[in-house]
């Protein structure tokens, strides 16, 4: 506000600097303009906009690209739906969200499921596939794999210190997570205690698309190395179909011999394909 003397009134020592710069010879500033209603700062919103009139949205969205805003609309999706709310390609953004900050993410989630064929494939993508793509950076490479990892995590903890009886379908979705996209066979061995719980998770062997090696004595000696009563084999099939091979029926019976002459029990071996999964001993093979 002006002052009698045509300056600003300002406080203590900065009143009298400025008056005494008028006393020899400097204008005063000028009064400034009043302030348009209706030309508020885009960056700078501070009032509530709904009392302003509706070229006042026009105008603040001038200047603002298509998306501004979508990362926080998804995170609220799925803060009110969790993941069954969001489409492939939205869960896909929010993992890279920490890889890509400030930019669209929409096309980029959206070519790499069609890249990689599946919201599956694309997590459990080696690391080598994934840094091969044109579009990823070691940044997202890092966010996708993190992502796998969680999800391993979380599967084996569904497993450890529970009966593994009691519980088959967690096994089969955690070998599942960590088999199922493999592009070669690997042969693991679950070991157990006295109470079916988990003693040991090992990879035994990994081959080619159809044949990985399998040793009865390594597997029994891992057994006795772990103090385990009790074992469960498994393996993956590439093809997708977990129908066993008459090589699958035959490395059975040997492993269920080597281990029977230990006294320890082969409870299960399960094949694991692309959508379903074969269990020997639901087949009345062991």
């Amino acid at each position: 506000m002006a002052s009698d003397s045509g300056g600003y009134r300002l406080e203590d020592g900065v009143m009298a600097s400025f008056e005494g710069a008028l006393q020899q010879g400097a204008q005063p500033l000028p009064e400034p303009p009043p302030l348009d209603p209706n030309d508020i700062p885009t960056a700078y919103p501070r009032e509530d906009f709904r009392s302003r009139p509706a070229n006042t949205y026009r105008r603040l969205e001038q200047g603002r690209p298509h998306y501004w805003g979508h990362r926080e609309r998804v995170r609220q999706r799925f803060a009110k739906g969790g993941a069954d709310g969001l489409p492939d390609y939205e869960l896909v953004e929010m993992i890279l969200f920490n890889a890509v900050p400030r930019v669209d993410v929409k096309p980029l989630a959206k070519q790499l499921l069609e890249d990689f064929r599946s919201f599956e494939r694309l997590m459990t993508a080696s690391r080598e596939a994934l840094q091969r793509h044109p579009a990823i950076d070691e940044k997202i490479c890092h966010q996708l794999k993190l992502g796998e990892a969680v999800a391993q995590r979380l599967a084996k903890a569904r497993v450890v210190e529970r009966p593994v009886l009691g519980g088959t379908q967690a096994v089969i979705d955690y070998f599942r997570t960590t088999m199922g996209h493999l592009d070669v066979e690997e042969f693991r061995a679950v070991f157990l205690d006295n109470q079916n719980r988990l003693i040991a998770d090992e990879a035994q062997g990994r081959g080619t698309v159809n044949h990985t090696p399998a040793y009865p004595r390594e597997v029994a000696r891992r057994a006795l190395e772990h103090n385990a009563t009790r074992v469960v084999l498994v393996h993956n099939h590439p093809s997708g179909d977990p129908t066993p091979s008459r090589q699958d029926f035959a490395m059975t019976e040997q492993m269920q011999l080597a281990l029977k002459s230990i006294e320890v029990a082969l409870l299960d071996h399960i094949i694991i394909g692309a959508q379903t999964e074969t269990s020997f001993a639901a087949l009345g093979a062991i």
